[in-house]
């Protein structure tokens, strides 16, 4: 069966490189399904999984939070800010991250970047998701 290879790379170096038969992710311009012989695009992410199809039909997931989408025929490449294997996250970290947004929101302070915290909570969020699939 036909595969594309999967690269996802952030500032700190290689996440994860394998050969899926599909990736799903959502972009800023909604939700995308990629198979092998897709045509080239280049699309923002958003702060979501990444769903990767194995081809004994397991499923992989990666937790992006934001970046970008390079696809070509044969390979998909995503250059993200930072991005975590399901398996590799630090649920009790996360959890403190959520916490700590949370707080922040709740706050009230006018010193508070709201939207900051907002993106630290949705960052949090996601990983959380991720892990717990």
């Amino acid at each position: 069966m036909n595969t594309l290879t999967v690269s996802v790379v952030t500032p700190d170096g290689q996440v994860l490189e394998n050969d899926y038969q599909m990736l799903s992710c959502k972009a800023e311009g909604g939700e995308l399904g990629i198979l092998p012989g897709h045509i080239p695009l280049v699309a923002p992410l958003t702060i979501n999984a990444v769903r990767l199809k194995r081809e004994d039909n397991g499923e992989d997931l990666v937790a992006v939070n934001g970046g970008f989408l390079e696809v070509r025929p044969d390979k998909v490449t995503i250059l993200a800010q930072s991005a975590e294997v399901a398996n590799d996250i630090d649920v009790e970290r996360a959890e403190r991250a959520k916490e700590r947004a949370a707080q922040l929101l709740e706050s009230n302070n006018p010193e508070v970047d709201v939207e900051r915290a907002k993106l630290a909570l949705s960052r949090a969020m996601n990983r959380l998701n991720v892990a717990q699939r």
